[in-house]
């Protein structure tokens, strides 16, 4: 559990009691690879935290194409953040994508921690304000970026993924077809001999 409290200690600090507090509303469990959490048309319970592995949200299409939405590593957050707060079945499905160990936060817990440590409330906007950030950024990026170009920012922004998930994946995320990235990614090779 140290991963989770050193995340939250690097924006806010919390006192030891304060750290029980919130592991004591925090549930651990291990998933095997492929394992979906959240399927698109649930109510979303969770926020989760990678301990160790790796998640992915996607959602499908009317023509069965998957969208990649994001990846998570350890110690990044995950969830459908619109159906855990409106409480209405989301789009997204949530993969474990490696063998992975997840903290598990419910929503109603969350609110509890507001309330008895409010400044666990400074954290989790923080948080928010960050993917909101990202996400612009990725939107501008899809609009305005060529598929070579978010290719290498998606490679300088997780050098980490990089390796660990399937290239149709890393093709969805950028946007573009897995028989355009393979072509892609030959001639960038070729360019880079």
């Amino acid at each position: 559990m140290a991963k989770i409290i050193d995340s939250i200690n690097k924006i806010v600090t919390l006192s030891p009691e304060e750290e029980l507090l919130f592991l004591s509303k925090t549930e651990i469990k291990q998933y095997k690879a492929k394992t979906i959490l959240v399927n698109a048309g649930e109510i979303s319970k969770y926020s989760y935290f990678v301990n160790s592995g790796l998640l992915r949200s996607f959602n499908i299409n009317d023509d069965i194409v998957e969208h990649v939405l994001s990846f998570a590593c350890e110690g990044w957050w995950i969830g459908d953040i619109y159906s855990l707060i409106s409480k209405k079945p989301g789009n997204l499905f949530i993969e474990v994508l490696e063998d992975a160990e997840v903290v598990l936060l419910t929503r109603e817990s969350q609110n509890e921690l507001f309330t008895e440590i409010p400044k666990l409330e400074r954290f989790f906007r923080i948080l928010t304000e960050n993917s909101l950030v990202a996400n612009q950024e990725r939107l501008m990026d899809n609009l305005s970026l060529t598929a070579e170009e978010r290719f290498d920012k998606f490679c300088k922004r997780y050098p980490t993924i990089i390796q660990r998930v399937p290239q149709k994946q890393i093709a969805s995320y950028i946007g573009v077809t897995p028989e355009f990235f393979s072509k892609m990614k030959s001639r960038l090779l070729k360019n880079n001999n």
